[in-house]
């Protein structure tokens, strides 16, 4: 059997909620839900845009943490609080999936703290083993 590993960013609240910010068993990671938080300056950015950016340089950094690449992704779910910014993500989630494309879903929906504007969780699959 294949020994779960889990991946942290360090914050304080991945222990309170319970939650690893990506979890590794054998050829799949699962990345939790992950916001536009800048952890270098410890704060929330107001536009979607820099979130988004934001989402993904932490999904990013998490797959690598786990032996994973952005390559690997087979799915990818994006939470946006209005479905207008659907005209602002895409172009940017593209950035890094357009060779890649995952399956893919947008839900419009409420997050749990109103400066977030987006939250998006991905699931990888290696194909080769290390």
């Amino acid at each position: 059997m294949t020994k779960r590993r889990l991946i942290s960013t360090g914050s304080p609240f991945e222990k309170v909620a319970g939650y690893s910010r990506a979890v590794v068993q054998g050829e799949w990671c699962w990345v939790s839900g992950t916001t536009g938080y800048d952890y270098a300056a410890m704060q929330m950015p107001e536009s979607v845009e820099a979130q988004t950016r934001n989402a993904m340089a932490t999904i990013t950094k998490a797959l690598n943490e786990a032996g994973f690449h952005l390559a690997d992704v087979v799915r990818a779910t994006y939470y946006v609080t209005e479905a207008s910014m659907m005209d602002v993500v895409f172009p940017i989630v593209g950035e890094y999936f357009a060779d890649v494309r995952p399956a893919a879903t947008m839900i419009v929906c409420g997050l749990v703290k109103p400066e977030m504007k987006i939250e998006i969780e991905v699931t990888a699959k290696r194909l080769e083993k290390d």
